[in-house]
């Protein structure tokens, strides 16, 4: 990859003074192939040699890259394969929590902030294993502290199973109670169509086809953007939609560019049998000043995101990120646009703050984002029907429109709308919002599949 003297300036720049950094380079690494359930012990010492194996250099050859090209690269983090297909045949939760534990050592020994994979794929039925599995969640997510899980509960091509929407309600309350303030349920998270290269926690996950083991790169930019176009603005010439995205496509361009180029140079030095994966394109904002999506919006000309307006604006955002992206990368993968993350978005958080961002709004808008409702907090007397039926709303988003939608929602007990807690760090201040007060049970309360669409006839 040849970079002219102008990208090098422009990229040191963008750095400094614009939040450009990689977000995170996720090594994917295959538990495939282990000795199976038979013996408790031994597959804790197969799940631990592995990932120890392919994963200890991660940390340290990041941080060489890191210095060689000034890049800041913030998260290290390791996925593997959905551990419902490693422990299938494990009898207890005690059992299943004893591999979690085993995934959250070999992280803290390698020296990452979370593993990803303590997942299951469900869109089709649950397996006793991944029942399990998911019962397992509030146990393992007390146990834990690196631990992130994923549970894909439809898809486009098979309906949505409504049976595992009503127990991940169930469950995603008991994880609130199981661990305090939120900081189990902010590494929970279910998904429609979920990608099998997403290198973001807590998504991330090692699909069954991706090699023994597999380099992903997430890159940020929020404060690229919002940087051109104050410039494109105060220059006079933000007069056209055009103008707009032309302006978003080329800094699309560039930060894919430094994203791609930190993923081969990693792979390079970690050496076989790492192979280069795919760069997710998706803006990832932080808590930080000038590192939010919702500023974007908001120096298109929106008063405040969440008014009316705001949903075709992130969908010009979106579309304009993916071409410019598409255009830099020999390889583009994962989740790929937007993210709309409402505690880890300082303009979010101001949004739900002033009231100009309702649960309603936002999920308006995960029709044309790159994720969905995305650490939305919500009172802690909310029923596990509500939670489900929000999950289901979500997931329908994606199962019609055939793109990934997912729900990371944090029930905060104890507390009404319009209460807070923060988080600290990346995961920022959550305020539980607004939920409908109309009943879902019954709807709820009904068993097997919402059927795809008739779109998903295709062959």
């Amino acid at each position: 990859m040849f970079w002219n003297p102008e990208e090098i300036r422009e990229t040191i720049r963008m750095i400094g003074s614009e939040h450009l950094d990689i977000r995170t380079v996720t090594m994917g690494v295959s538990l495939v192939g282990g000795p199976g359930p038979r013996d408790l012990e031994e597959l804790c010492s197969f799940v631990y040699n592995r990932i120890y194996e392919r994963a200890s250099r991660l940390v340290k050859v990041a941080q060489e890259v890191e210095d060689m090209l000034g890049m800041p690269i913030v998260n290290k983090r390791v996925s593997v394969t959905p551990m419902s297909l490693v422990c299938e045949g494990l009898e207890t939760a005690e059992e299943y929590t004893a591999v979690a534990v085993t995934l959250d050592r070999v992280a803290q020994d390698i020296g990452i902030d979370y593993i990803a994979g303590y997942s299951a794929l469900v869109h089709l039925g649950m397996t006793t294993g991944d029942e399990r599995l998911i019962r397992s969640l509030p146990s393992v997510m007390a146990a834990t502290s690196r631990v992130c899980s994923s549970i894909n509960l439809s898809s486009s091509r098979t309906g949505i199973n409504m049976d595992a929407v009503r127990l991940m309600g169930e469950v995603i309350l008991q994880v609130s109670e199981a661990v305090p303030n939120g900081a189990g349920c902010s590494r929970l998270v279910v998904f429609n169509n979920a990608p099998e290269d997403n290198p973001f926690i807590a998504g991330a996950f090692h699909g069954v086809g991706g090699g023994d083991c597999v380099l992903n790169v997430g890159v940020s930019g929020p404060g690229v953007v919002l940087g051109a176009l104050k410039r494109l603005k105060d220059s006079g010439q933000m007069n056209d939609f055009s103008d707009i995205t032309e302006t978003i496509k080329k800094m699309a361009f560039k930060i894919t560019r430094a994203g791609e180029l930190v993923g081969h140079r990693v792979v390079e030095r970690l050496g076989p049998p790492v192979v280069f994966g795919a760069v997710d394109l998706s803006l990832a904002p932080t808590p930080a000043l000038g590192d939010s999506i919702a500023d974007i919006l908001e120096i298109m000309g929106l008063e405040s995101t969440g008014t009316h307006g705001t949903t075709a604006a992130l969908a010009m955002l979106v579309d304009a990120v993916k071409k410019g992206g598409t255009m830099a990368c020999s390889r583009v993968g994962g989740l790929s646009g937007a993210f709309i993350p409402v505690s880890e978005d300082a303009g979010m958080v101001r949004a739900v703050r002033n009231g100009t961002l309702s649960l309603d709004k936002l999920e308006a808008m995960t029709a044309v984002c790159s994720v969905g409702l995305d650490m939305v907090a919500v009172p802690g007397d909310t029923s596990a029907a509500a939670i489900s039926g929000i999950i289901a709303d979500e997931l329908a988003i994606g199962m019609v429109n055939n793109k990934t939608t997912a729900v990371r929602i944090v029930p905060l007990l104890g507390l009404g709308a319009g209460e807070s807690i923060d988080l600290g760090g990346l995961l920022g201040e959550l305020i539980a919002m607004k939920v409908n007060k109309g009943s879902q049970e019954e709807f709820i309360a009904h068993t097997g599949k919402i059927p795809p669409p008739i779109t998903s006839v295709r062959n």
